[in-house]
């Protein structure tokens, strides 16, 4: 199972969202947590992703991981999910993640150096989960 816990409620693109939904070959359960409007409050957004996460293979992805290109993406992503019963990512705020949170993550992945709307990173992010599974099929999807 895959998880995706994202900060903040999603306003935009929900038919991408959908799209790439479906098209993922495993149970991606996405779960929005209130976020705040200001970041002395993002201790309130640490306790709401940390009751969530449980017991799993937790990456967060955040500006200040390790970048990967898609091919080196898809054989972590198919490797994890082999070996973990729930694989999870983390997509903080517009004022990102405590250091409570990167220091429960088991990996940081960047991206990239860019800032993105964290909405359309949910787009982005779930593109590049369609695009691994389908590296790893040797789909033509990437070429």
């Amino acid at each position: 199972m895959i998880k995706i816990i994202a900060v903040g409620k999603m306003k935009k693109y929900h038919q991408e969202l959908k799209n790439y939904l479906k098209q993922i070959p495993h149970k991606v359960e996405l779960i929005e947590v209130k976020d705040e409007p200001k970041q002395a409050l993002i201790v309130k957004e640490e306790e709401r992703i940390l009751k969530h996460l449980g017991n799993c293979y937790f990456i967060l992805l955040d500006q200040s991981g390790m970048e990967l290109t898609s091919e080196e993406f898809s054989l972590k992503i198919n490797n994890l999910i082999n070996f973990n019963k729930t694989l999870t990512f983390v997509i903080g705020g517009s004022f990102g993640v405590t250091e409570k949170i990167k220091a429960r993550a088991d990996e940081i992945i960047s991206f990239s150096k860019l800032t993105f709307p964290h909405q359309l990173f949910r787009v982005i992010f779930l593109e590049q989960l369609y695009r691994a599974f389908k590296i790893a099929a040797h789909h033509p999807y990437h070429k």
